[in-house]
């Protein structure tokens, strides 16, 4: 083969694998834009006087910027409460009395991410300040019951399928740290979400 068929050859192919990518922008779906999103899932903590699972849910709302037709970046805003844990009995497999479940909910404020593997599959990521208010046991010998108020940082990633432009579903794991004077509420979060893009 000649240079010059070669060099055809090249350009047509590169040309072919130039179409492809905007093929696929005609058909992404458009995560720019203002949302909206809301989680409920199995939240636990296994620390210090806690070794247990609730439910627990999240709402966020906020903004993303479309920066390719795949991956969008944005802020977003939320609250959630993340359950009520009981304490573990050192005894025996049974709840210890109601008064000692851990309480903790809060609200967050951070960045969230999306990219979209093909038009219907996404994984995304968030992480943020958490600002928390809590009560539970601390981690001593004699355990304290208190009430706490600070601010943290939230983390998770998660994927899922876009229906349509505007409505997705997913599956997260979240984590929020909260840690303040020997109690340690910090929970994990593995949840179902929906989305709506406006």
């Amino acid at each position: 083969m000649s240079m010059k068929k070669s060099l055809l050859a090249l350009a047509l192919a590169a040309a072919g694998l130039a179409v492809v990518p905007a093929a696929f922008a005609q058909n992404a779906p458009d995560n720019g834009g203002w949302f909206i999103n809301g989680n409920v899932g199995r939240t636990s903590i296994d620390k210090g006087p806690y070794d247990d699972s609730d439910t627990g849910y999240a709402i966020n709302g906020g903004y993303r910027w479309a920066i390719t037709p795949r991956f969008a970046l944005g802020a977003e805003v939320g609250y959630n409460d993340l359950g009520n844990i009981h304490v573990k009995n050192i005894f025996n497999s049974n709840d210890v009395v109601d008064k000692g479940k851990s309480q903790l909910h809060g609200w967050t404020a951070g960045a969230n991410a999306r990219f979209n593997i093909d038009p219907q599959w996404y994984i995304s990521g968030r992480a943020g300040l958490y600002s928390w208010k809590g009560h539970g046991l601390s981690n001593d010998v004699n355990p304290v019951r208190k009430s706490l108020d600070d601010t943290s940082w939230y983390g998770g990633v998660g994927f899922g399928y876009n229906f349509t432009n505007n409505v997705s579903v997913g599956l997260n794991y979240d984590y929020f740290d909260a840690k303040k004077n020997h109690v340690d509420l910090s929970t994990d979060m593995v949840s179902v979400s929906a989305e709506y893009r406006f």
